[in-house]
């Protein structure tokens, strides 16, 4: 009888592909849920990473042009009001702010400094909600999908015990089966968490560094301007 038994088991599709073939029709749902979940958070951190990688040159090369010593108003007439460079767009805000803060006589409106940080500030909000667009959905699929993938489990632990009553046989060609493929959700929601949560973490590091970057031109251009401003 033993012999019979691990024959039948032997015959049985371990593999990946086999276990999702014959997994009940929620628990293939599950699984097609936490791959889709996987590819979303791979692409997202790709998308991120090369983001991420084009604001820091954006910011390396326009910092060597602001500090190279050309007049400001020289290097706002080059890049314009509305630059692509997300640094740049900092300093435009800036300085469009400034121009608008002088009189028809050259005399600076009262409360001009205030104006100018509150319109960078505003700027650098945007570039901040621009790059850290997404990563929410990279925390949300760190912390619920392995509770998606448990609730597969659950599922497919439920139908194999329904089975194996059914069958009034307890061996193991009938209840390997359908725990393997109860854990295999299980599997599959910690691939999607896992990355999910290292690269929400990178991420959300690696915004935090560039907008801290855009705050500190933001400083130290204002200081700048309230030096001309005699603020």
């Amino acid at each position: 009888m033993e012999t019979e038994v691990l024959a039948a088991a032997k015959e049985i599709d371990f593999s990946m592909w086999g276990l999702f073939a014959r997994a009940t029709f929620i628990v293939k749902l599950v699984m097609v849920a936490l791959i889709v979940a996987s590819f979303w958070a791979w692409a997202i951190f790709i998308q991120k990473i090369l983001a991420f990688r084009k604001a820091r040159a954006e910011a390396d090369a326009f910092d060597r042009v602001f500090w190279s010593g050309e007049p400001l108003d020289e290097l706002f007439e080059t890049i314009g009001p509305e630059p692509d460079g997300r640094s740049e767009r900092v300093f435009a805000a800036g300085m469009v702010e400034w121009r608008r803060s002088h009189k028809a006589d050259g005399a600076m409106i009262p409360g001009a400094q205030a104006r100018i940080d509150r319109a960078m500030n505003v700027a650098i909000a945007r570039e901040a909600e621009s790059l850290q667009a997404q990563l929410p959905i990279l925390a949300t699929i760190g912390s619920t999908t392995p509770f998606v993938g448990l609730f597969g489990t659950v599922w497919g632990i439920m139908n194999a015990f329904i089975e194996i009553a059914e069958q009034q046989n307890t061996n193991l060609a009938v209840v390997a089966p359908g725990i393997a493929e109860a854990l295999l959700a299980t599997g599959l929601g910690l691939v999607a968490a896992i990355p999910a949560v290292i690269f929400y973490n990178k991420l959300t590091a690696d915004s935090d560094r560039i907008i801290g970057g855009y705050e500190s031109f933001a400083d130290e251009f204002a200081t700048i301007l309230s030096r001309q401003t005699g603020g």
